[in-house]
Order: C-alpha cells, then structure tokens, then sequence
C-alpha cells in the first residue's frame, strides 16, 4: 500500500464478502503466453480473428471447502511496500510477516513500489540503494521465490501504460475524496504538492488490476484506496467490456477481476512507540518512534526502555484508556507467535520494566536472523538482481496479457 504495501485502501459494498482468513485457498485466473502482436491484417472491415488473438484469462469453479491450499491453481494475490525510509516492525508485521503464510496459500506477487517513492520529495541518490534493500529484507524475511515473484515496480513499464488508460476513465472527484491527498497536501502546501500526489491511487489500482489479483492484504488505513480500485475496475468493465469488447473483435465479460480485501485478524495496524494512538510510520521525524528492522541489539533495547507506557497496574489488552499497552502486548503476541489469550495470562500481572525485558528478548531473538540473512543477500549482488530479473520477467506475461486486452477494449490500433 500508508501508502505501503500494496500497501500503497472505505468499507465495501454489502455485497463484498467479508474474509476474516488468510489460509483460504481458491482458483486464480491463469493466462496463455501469446506473442506479442506487431501487425495486424484487415479483411474491409472484418478483423481477422486468427492474427488478432484475446489475451483471456481462465475462468474456474469456486472450491469447495475441502479443498487446501496446496491445489494447483490457486487465486492470486498481491502486495508492495514503498522503498522509501527504513522497513520497521509495522511494516513487518502489518504486512510481510503475513506475506509468508499467503504465498503457501496463493500465487503471489510482491513488489518494491518505487513509483510511488517519488509521488513526494525523495532523494535521487539513495532511491536505487533503497529499492534493492527493501528487495533483499523480503527474501531474508521469508518471502520464497519458488513460491512468489518479487520484483520491481518500474521494471514492468505496464503498470505505468495501464495507469493512463485507467486514468481517462476515473473521475477526478474520486481522486479529490481521497483521505491521504487531502492530509498530506495540506501538510505540504499547494505548491509543493505534485499531481502524482493526487494519481497515485490511480497508479495503485493498476498495481493491483493489471495482475487480474483476487485479494489484496490491506490494513484498515488502507481500505479507502482498495475500494477506489474496485469502483475503477467496475467502471471500466462496464465502459468497455460485455458485448462492446466483443465487437472488437474480444473474448467478451469482465476485462478486470474486482479484487477482495484480505485485513489480517491481528498485526494489521502496528502503532507508534511514543504515541500508541499514531501508526508507526517511516515518515515520522523521530526513530525513536519506531523499531527498524535493521536496529541492532542496543538500539532496539533503548528504544523499548524510552517507549511511552502508562501508570495503570498490570497489562491488559482492549482497554481505551491504555492505547500503548495494547500495542506493546499485540506486538510481543505477534513476535512471540503466542496466542492473545496466553499473552494476556502470561502478562496481566507484570509491570512495565519487567515485560519490557521480555519484549526486548523477544524482539532481539526474532529479528537477529532476518538481519544475518538480510547481510548475506546484500553481498551477492547477483543473485539479488537474478531474482528481481527473473519476478519481473513472470510478472510481465501476466500484466502484457492483461494490458493488450485493455487496449483491444479500449479500441486502440494495435502494433
């Protein structure tokens, strides 16, 4: 999706199902590799069906729930985080901590969103640094790549092509209700506020729609941009596709899979260690605010040691009144991989230095792996390049097949 991960999302219409799981599995839509189209040969005004082929996705039953995860064909799904700042906890455990048990459950794609680094001020010198580092913290956090295609966002020039044909279809006043633009904007003033400012959850619908997804693991802060996406999808299906695609020469139906949000049952919203009632953030001034992945040992301990409590006795989850409570105890639940019911047991009684030194250890223990092989993969230039090379390579057959049948919707002459 925060605009992180795919990341770079209003509640849904009542007739969105509501999905609560992350281990269900489905059908994706899987498309045939056709070669690209140069020419093209006109019969009067009768196109030739042989040399104009439909980039057509296939469609499958829904499965019953019998069925695991392990079928194969599975529904896809896809994700990004922004290469901007440092990946902290929130990051990690809003969104690619979960990444790990969805790609045993879907086709997923997880991208580096370097697009949308540069919708604010952004320095130019470290964009491509920070692009192979936030690279090289997914694999060493777990992502798979016989399992997920992880690539970056710019190497698949089609997320900007179907950007601009999704843009000549939403209408500005969508744009112009977006929560984040109208934050960010006033924080920055008129004249320093780029249109990517205001587009960019066009772009992030492209993101999304381009890949045909079936979920999106989005937080609640989130939700406002995924709808935005399906409302596009929904207006583009009706404009262009049915009977009208067909005419041209198409498959016909739906041009884009209206995607469903999948919201994590815990983790989804990390909050801030100085304000429990502020998301952690990269943006914040302060890092004292944060816990970065990369921190070491020390830092992490001092950080912990500073973090805003409060004077009530025990530790309790839920409680309004204790914002920073329940983010520290959902934070230690999360790292732990303890239940909220043994966390709550194990922790009611303490007080703050002692659960202080158990959420330090915990913390420690859990990232220090994450950090060594995150150093072993920043070594080997190449084998982080062959893996960005080879996601963007799967990447693209899908996001071409979807986009020559955009364009074949649209009306546009062919190469």
């Amino acid at each position: 999706m925060s605009r992180s991960a795919l990341t770079h999302f209003l509640m849904l219409s009542n007739s969105s199902p509501r999905l609560s799981s992350l281990s269900s599995a489905g059908v994706s839509s899987s498309f045939s590799r056709v070669p690209f189209l140069r020419r093209r040969r006109f019969a009067g005004r009768e196109l030739n069906a042989r040399r104009f082929q439909c980039y057509c996705s296939l469609s499958v039953s829904e499965p019953s729930v019998s069925e695991t995860p392990t079928s194969s064909v599975r529904k896809r799904m896809v994700s990004g985080v922004q290469p901007t700042g440092s990946i902290h906890l929130g990051n990690y455990l809003g969104a690619i901590k979960n990444w790990i048990d969805l790609q045993n459950a879907y086709e997923t794609l997880f991208f580096i969103v370097d697009l949308h680094a540069i919708t604010l001020p952004y320095e130019t010198q470290q964009l491509a640094k920070s692009t192979r580092d936030t690279a090289a913290i997914y694999l060493a956090c777990g992502v798979d790549t016989t399992k997920a295609s992880v690539f970056v966002q710019s190497h698949v020039r089609a997320h900007v092509e179907l950007m601009w044909l999704l843009s000549s279809a939403t209408p500005i006043g969508w744009l112009n209700k977006m929560i984040q633009f109208k934050e960010k904007s006033r924080k920055a003033g008129d004249e320093n506020v780029g249109v990517a400012l205001l587009t960019y959850p066009v772009l992030m619908a492209s993101d999304i729609l381009l890949y045909q997804s079936d979920f999106v693991p989005v937080g609640e802060d989130q939700k406002q941009h995924l709808e935005l996406t399906r409302e596009i999808a929904q207006r583009v299906n009706n404009l262009y596709g049915g009977r009208k695609w067909k005419k041209l020469g198409g498959r016909g139906g739906t041009i884009f899979k209206v995607p469903e949000p999948l919201i994590p049952p815990s983790g989804a919203r990390i909050m801030s260690l100085t304000d429990g009632l502020s998301k952690m953030s990269k943006s914040a001034p302060s890092d004292q605010s944060r816990i970065n992945l990369l921190d070491p040992k020390d830092a992490i301990a001092n950080k912990i040691k500073r973090c805003k409590t409060d004077s009530f006795p025990g530790l309790e989850f839920d409680n309004p009144e204790r914002p920073e409570c329940n983010n520290l105890l959902s934070i230690y639940q999360l790292i732990s991989g303890k239940t909220k019911e043994e966390v709550a047991q194990e922790c009611q009684d303490m007080n703050w230095g002692v659960f202080k030194n158990l959420i330090t250890d915990a913390l420690v223990d859990h990232l220090h792996p994450i950090q060594v092989r995150y150093e072993e993969i920043t070594s080997d230039s190449r084998y982080l390049d062959g893996v960005l090379a080879e996601g963007a390579g799967k990447a693209s057959e899908i996001a071409e097949a979807t986009l020559n049948n955009v364009y074949q919707a649209m009306g546009f002459l062919r190469r």
